[in-house]
């Protein structure tokens, strides 16, 4: 009888500390979002030092990608954090870069226990930092908030493991599947909730991507303008195989204030990509290949990811977003819906392709859904 009350009783404890677990990874995660667009090639770490049930220090990854996110947290506990437990989203680092590691601030620190989210896939990392943890006499559980911090550093280990970025295409259609009017004429799909939704989702994400038609038709500025979070703003990419954006546009006369990455073909005259590098773009030259955009996208990710972009929000236009979609380049759809149709002879969303290749694919599945408004917002992941 005794043993049986005192293993009910191990038991209750054991799923208390199971809960408590999960509720601070949690919070932890939640800091960790505060970086996304701002810490590549880093990522976007949260942390959070805990002593006696009391949160005593929060960190996240600082613009940058320095100071990380698990010192951030411990300068806050100071000496308290002693005994304390450390969790983090991802495993703390313990190489040398341009920090010193994570993992020997925590053992200074003089922590008891870590709990990770999951193992950093980085080579310089996987596993070590656990190790190191563990060789010092530190408690090291891994595994609460895995699937949630498995899609938080999606870009991160995307650019790990394939050399390219997390691609997010997002799509504004009208309730017949229309991104344009007739002749490809701008028109208004979108209400005030959902486009300040769309201008969050521009600060999380280190760059934006379009095509020189949009650029042509639109003249758009892809900033984020929510107000106090401008200077949030991602790069911008624009893919232009002949070099024909205007110098007169937006996006080159704001070149110096937000950075403008124009991907063009190698074959491209160099006194233009010259005008645009004295305006402050940079041109960065890539294959070329027979899709829409005349550009190889697969080289194109590349060569964003050897500068380090992590997260890349694809915005249009109807080309371009059906050359990721028919390349197996996209990761993640926001599609949002406009409650009012546009009529024949407007733009397709995906030009070529149906909108079933996403919503019916057997590649995609639906991650979230909610309403803004009169508009609605489906966010399918990669199945």
């Amino acid at each position: 009888m005794i043993f049986r009350i005192l293993e009910d009783q191990f038991a209750q404890k054991s799923k208390q500390s199971k809960a408590a677990d999960q509720r601070f990874m949690r919070l932890a995660l939640t800091l960790g979002r505060r970086g996304q667009g701002q810490t590549w090639p880093n990522p976007a770490v949260g942390a959070v030092v805990v002593k006696d049930g009391v949160i005593i220090g929060r960190g996240w990854t600082q613009p940058g990608g320095r100071p990380h996110a698990e010192p951030e947290a411990l300068k806050r506990a100071g000496e308290a954090a002693r005994g304390a437990t450390l969790y983090a989203t991802l495993e703390p680092c313990s190489h040398i870069g341009k920090s010193p590691p994570c993992a020997d601030a925590i053992i200074a620190a003089g922590i008891a226990r870590v709990v990770s989210a999951i193992e950093d896939p980085n080579p310089e990392v996987a596993g070590q930092g656990h190790a190191k943890l563990r060789a010092a006499g530190i408690t090291v559980d891994i595994g609460p908030g895995a699937a949630e911090a498995a899609h938080d550093h999606a870009g991160h280990f995307r650019r790990i493991r394939d050399k390219r970025p997390h691609v997010i295409l997002k799509l504004a259609v009208s309730a017949d599947d229309k991104i344009g009017a007739a002749e490809r004429k701008p028109v208004a799909i979108s209400g005030d909730a959902a486009r300040a939704r769309v201008h969050l989702l521009r600060a999380q994400s280190d760059a934006i991507l379009v095509g020189i038609g949009t650029v042509q038709a639109d003249d758009p500025l892809l900033t984020c303008r929510l107000p106090g979070m401008e200077a949030r703003s991602p790069v911008r990419v624009v893919l232009d195989r002949s070099l024909r954006i205007s110098g007169s546009s937006r996006l080159v006369h704001s070149a110096r204030q937000t950075p403008l990455w124009v991907m063009t073909s190698t074959l491209s005259e160099a006194p233009a990509a010259m005008k645009l590098g004295a305006a402050g773009a940079q041109v960065i030259r890539v294959a070329t290949t027979t899709t829409p955009s005349g550009l190889d996208l697969k080289a194109v990710l590349h060569a964003l990811a050897e500068k380090g972009i992590t997260r890349l929000l694809v915005e249009g236009g109807a080309r371009v977003a059906s050359s990721f979609v028919a390349s197996g380049l996209v990761d993640e759809v926001w599609l949002l819906r406009g409650p009012d149709a546009i009529g024949a002879g407007g733009v397709d969303a995906l030009e070529a392709l149906p909108p079933t290749s996403i919503t019916q694919s057997p590649d995609f599945r639906v991650r979230a859904s909610e309403s803004l408004q009169k508009d609605t917002l489906t966010i399918y992941e990669r199945a």
